[in-house]
C-alpha cells in the first residue's frame, strides 16, 4: 500500500472533503503543485481550477476550488477555498451564465466596469466548466 497524507478541504461554507490521499494536485499561484505524504511543509496561495484528490488507483475525487490558500505539513494537506464544490455538484448552466455576463461586460467599451472583476469571473466560469468537462470524461 501506497504512503497516504490527510487531507481537508473546507470552503467559506463547510467542510468540502476530509480523507486520506496518495496525492493531491493543486492550481498554485505559480502553477500545479503535487503533494504526496512527507512533502516538505509550504504555504501557498490557489488560483481557481481543479484540485485532484488521489485516494488510489481507482479513486480520484476531483473539486473546483475559486481560490484559496493551500497549507502542507508532512502529514497533512489542508486547503482554504473561498469557495469549493465537487466537480459532480457544479451547476453547468450558472457557469454558462456566470461566462455570458462576464463575457458581455469585457465587450463593455465604455469604461464604467470594472474590467480586472470580468475578467476574474469570466477565469472561474472557465475553471469550472473544464473542470466539470474533465469529470464527465473521466479523465478527473
Amino acid at each position: 500500500m501506497a504512503m497516504t497524507i490527510h487531507v481537508d478541504i473546507v470552503s467559506a461554507e463547510a467542510e468540502i472533503y476530509s480523507g486520506l490521499a496518495e496525492l493531491v494536485v493543486a492550481p498554485a499561484e505559480m502553477g500545479e503543485v503535487g503533494i504526496a505524504a512527507r512533502h516538505a511543509p509550504f504555504l501557498t496561495r490557489l488560483k481557481p481550477g481543479e484540485v485532484r484528490v488521489k485516494v488510489n488507483d481507482q479513486e480520484v475525487h476531483p473539486f473546483f476550488i475559486s481560490g484559496g490558500m493551500l497549507e502542507v505539513q508532512p502529514h497533512v494537506v489542508t486547503i482554504l477555498a473561498d469557495t469549493a464544490v465537487r466537480a459532480k455538484d457544479i451547476d453547468e448552466a450558472a457557469a454558462l451564465e456566470a461566462k455570458r455576463r462576464a463575457e458581455e461586460m469585457l465587450s463593455d467599451k465604455s469604461g464604467k466596469i470594472d474590467y480586472a472583476l470580468a475578467q476574474a469571473q469570466l477565469a472561474e466560469a472557465v475553471m469550472q466548466l473544464r473542470t466539470l468537462e474533465k469529470y464527465r470524461k473521466g479523465r478527473a
